[in-house]
């Protein structure tokens, strides 16, 4: 279990907070805004309130992870179910070429990583339905008919 007072993100936020900075402002060096560090901290009722009030929840600070990949770092399902709710790029890579997806698997992760996983699946499919429709073919269904039905010896029954 994660403990929220150790965390030295958590710490980060609260006095952010106190001093008033923007949900989307880069607070340090490591260009890590509050929603990266409310994602990193499993803080998911302050991630959404972040959202709500505007956060971009692409942003990528200076390793190229936003914050999903913090969320899926720390394993915090619900934090990663509320950014891609919210339509986070769940395929952005970070400077190491690593998805969320990629560190869910790697931190063991694995009901994180699967929800990522499926998430990612559930995309390709919409996306490719969406491509393909000009080439849809219209289907033509049989008429039932309500009157007789053949038996396996081909004989109609009545």
């Amino acid at each position: 279990m994660l403990l929220l007072d150790c965390n030295p993100e958590v710490d980060s936020l609260k006095h952010l907070l106190e001093a008033g900075a923007s949900v989307n402002a880069p607070p340090d060096p490591c260009e890590q805004s509050p929603v990266h560090l409310a994602a990193g901290g499993g803080l998911a009722g302050l991630l959404l309130w972040q959202l709500q009030t505007g956060a971009d929840l692409n942003q990528q600070d200076v390793f190229g992870e936003a914050p999903l990949h913090k969320a899926a770092k720390v394993g915090s399902l619900e934090c990663l179910s509320l950014l891609v709710a919210r339509d986070a790029k769940i395929d952005l890579c970070n400077k190491n070429g690593q998805t969320a997806e990629d560190i869910a698997w790697a931190y063991g992760f694995l009901e994180c990583a699967k929800f990522l996983t499926t998430i990612k699946c559930m995309q390709t499919v919409k996306s490719s339905d969406r491509s393909n429709r000009d080439d849809c073919v219209p289907v033509l269904r049989q008429k039932r008919s309500f009157g007789s039905v053949e038996n396996t010896t081909g004989k109609r029954k009545c």
